[in-house]
C-alpha cells in the first residue's frame, strides 16, 4: 500500500515519515539488546544467553507492531531459535506491555468523537490485555452489556510497511546462513496476514464467519461484534470471560481430555469442513468456561481462508502417510504447491509429515508426544529435517503452508500442556466423514457470505445480537437492507 492510495486526511496512513520514524524507534529499542549482547560477549557468564534473550524480548515489547508479532511466530517454530530465546519471546504472546491512558483517550476520541465517553456507561482505564498490534479495555454499555474494546496502536500502517522491509532482510539473511529453506513465499504470506490484521472491519467479519462455522458446536462461544461502536482501528465486541488453558493443567484427566477434544473440533472442524483455520492458536486465544465444559475463542485477526484444493492436499497426504504410499504423498505435496520436488526431497518432507500426522496415525488412546515438553515439541524432528534439507535442498515452502504448520504446532503444544490423552485417529477420521472437496467449496462460499450481515447490521442499525434474525428475515424477504 502506498501513500498515493491513502486519504490525505488520515494522520495514520502509511507514509514515508511514519516509516522512517518507525525504523528509528525500532533501532533505538534494539540497541539496548545489542548493548546487552556486547556486554555478555565481553564478560561472559553462565546466563549470558538468557540475559540477551530477555533484553531482546523487552526491546520487541517496547517496539510493538509487526516485529513483535513475527517474534511470537518465530518463537513457536521448532529449532528456529535457541531454547532461551524461544522461551523469552514466547512470553510476548501474553505479557506485552500496554500503552497508557493518554493514548487510550486519543484513540477513542479519534474513532468515536469527542463525546466518546458518553457512549459508554463505564470504561476501564487499565487495559485487560495487550498484544503486538493493539490492546483491549473492558467497558459497559448503557443497557448493562459488558463489552471489550480493542484499540489499535498508533501508526501501525507505517509500522507494518517498515517492519516488512526489515523482515525481508532478516529472512534473507536466514536463507544465506541456513540454506535449507527458501523463505520468499513465507515473506509474502506473513506480509499479507500482517496487513490484514490492521483491518478491524475484516476481523469483525471473521468473527461472524467463525460464529457461523461453529454454530453447531454449542460448547464454543464466539464474541459478537458491536458495529455501531467499531471503526477501522477500534473493534468493540461482547465481553467473554473464562480461565486460561494452563489453569487446568492439574485438573482431572477426564476434564483435560474434554478440553482437548473441544480444542480439536474448534480448530480442525472449520478446516476440514470450510478450509479455514485460526492461524494464532496460542494459549491466550482460548478461554475455558465452566469447569472445563466450554471454550471461548478469541482474536480473529489472523484467519487463513485456503483454496479448498489445499485441504484436499492435506487429506491426501494424511491418507498417503497412513498407507505408506510414496507416490500419493508426492502428488499431495504438488497439490499443496511445493515445486521443484525430487524423490529425495519428498523423503525428507515425509519425516516432518509423519511427525505432524503422528497422533492421527495410531488407532489408540495416546498423548500427542510421549515424554516431550511443550517447548520441545517438534524441535528434534525440525532439526533432522533442516539438516537433511541443507544437503538435499533448498525447498521452497508454499505460502499456504506457513500458518497451517505454525497452527498445528501451537495446537499440539496446547495438548501437551494439558497432558491430554485421546484417540486422535478416531477424532480426525470422524471429522473426515463424507469429505468431498466440492462440498467444502460450497460450504466455504456460503460461510464467507454470512459475515456480510455485519455490514447489513451497521447499515440498518440492527443490534449485533439480532444477526441471526436479520439473516433469516433477509432470506424471507421481510428485511431489505
Amino acid at each position: 500500500m502506498t501513500d498515493d492510495t491513502q486519504t490525505p486526511r488520515d494522520p495514520e496512513r502509511n507514509r514515508l515519515s511514519g516509516r522512517i520514524a518507525r525504523s528509528a524507534r525500532v533501532g533505538a529499542n534494539l540497541s539496548g539488546a545489542g548493548l546487552t549482547f556486547a556486554t555478555q560477549s565481553l564478560f561472559g557468564g553462565d546466563q549470558g544467553d538468557e540475559k540477551i534473550a530477555r533484553a531482546l524480548a523487552a526491546a520487541l515489547g517496547k517496539s510493538k507492531g509487526p516485529l513483535m508479532k513475527v517474534a511470537q511466530m518465530v518463537s513457536t517454530i521448532p529449532d528456529f531459535l535457541p531454547p532461551e530465546y524461544a522461551a523469552e519471546l514466547s512470553q510476548l504472546q501474553a505479557e506485552a506491555p500496554a500503552m497508557g491512558w493518554p493514548f487510550v483517550k486519543r484513540r477513542m476520541r479519534a474513532e468515536l468523537g469527542a463525546d466518546w465517553q458518553e457512549k459508554f456507561g463505564a470504561f476501564e482505564k487499565e487495559a485487560s490485555h495487550a498484544a503486538s498490534l493493539g490492546q483491549v479495555h473492558g467497558a459497559t454499555l448503557h443497557d448493562g452489556r459488558r463489552v471489550a474494546c480493542k484499540l489499535q496502536y498508533p501508526d501501525m500502517a507505517s509500522a507494518v510497511e517498515s517492519d516488512i522491509g526489515q523482515l525481508r532482510t532478516m529472512l534473507g539473511l536466514f536463507k544465506r546462513m541456513d540454506g535449507s529453506i527458501d523463505p520468499s513465499a513465507m515473506v509474502v504470506e506473513i506480509t499479507d496476514r500482517l496487513r490484514e490484521e490492521l483491518d478491524y472491519a475484516r476481523e469483525a467479519k471473521h468473527m461472524a464467519l467463525y460464529a457461523n462455522m461453529l454454530a453447531d458446536r454449542d460448547f464454543v462461544t464466539v464474541p459478537d461484534p458491536v458495529p455501531e461502536l467499531s471503526t477501522d482501528r477500534l473493534l468493540t465486541m461482547s465481553w467473554v470471560s473464562g480461565k486460561r488453558l494452563d489453569a487446568f493443567e492439574d485438573a482431572p484427566q477426564e476434564v483435560r481430555n474434554r478440553i482437548a477434544e473441544m480444542l480439536f473440533w474448534t480448530w480442525w472442524g472449520p478446516f476440514n469442513s470450510h478450509a479455514v483455520i485460526h492461524g494464532d492458536p496460542h494459549l491466550g486465544n482460548y478461554q475455558v468456561t465452566g469447569e472445563g465444559t466450554g471454550l471461548n475463542l478469541l482474536d480473529f485477526g489472523c484467519i487463513r481462508i485456503f483454496p479448498p484444493e489445499f485441504v484436499s492436499g492435506v487429506v491426501d497426504l494424511y491418507r498417503a502417510i497412513l498407507a505408506d504410499d510414496f507416490d500419493a504423498a508426492y502428488a499431495a505435496y504438488e497439490k499443496w504447491g511445493f515445486s521443484g520436488l525430487s524423490r529425495e526431497l519428498v523423503e525428507v518432507l515425509n519425516i516432518w509429515a509423519r511427525f505432524i500426522y503422528g497422533p492421527l496415525l495410531d488407532d489408540r488412546v495416546r498423548s500427542v508426544a510421549d515424554g516431550v515438553t511443550p517447548g520441545e515439541y517438534g524441535r528434534k524432528e525440525a532439526f533432522a529435517v533442516r539438516k537433511l534439507l541443507k544437503e538435499k535442498g533448498p525447498v521452497k515452502i508454499p505460502r499456504e503452508f506457513v500458518f497451517m504448520d505454525r497452527a498445528a504446532i501451537g495446537l499440539g503444544a496446547a495438548y501437551l500442556r494439558l497432558g491430554a490423552e485421546l484417540n486422535f485417529y478416531r477424532l480426525f477420521n470422524e471429522s473426515l466423514e463424507g469429505f468431498d472437496i466440492e462440498k467444502v467449496a460450497a460450504r466455504q462460499a456460503e460461510a464467507k457470505a454470512w459475515p456480510e450481515c455485519v455490514d447489513r447490521m451497521l447499515y440498518c442499525g440492527q443490534s449485533p445480537l439480532g444477526c441471526a434474525s436479520l439473516q433469516s428475515g433477509t432470506e424471507r424477504g421481510d428485511i431489505d437492507c
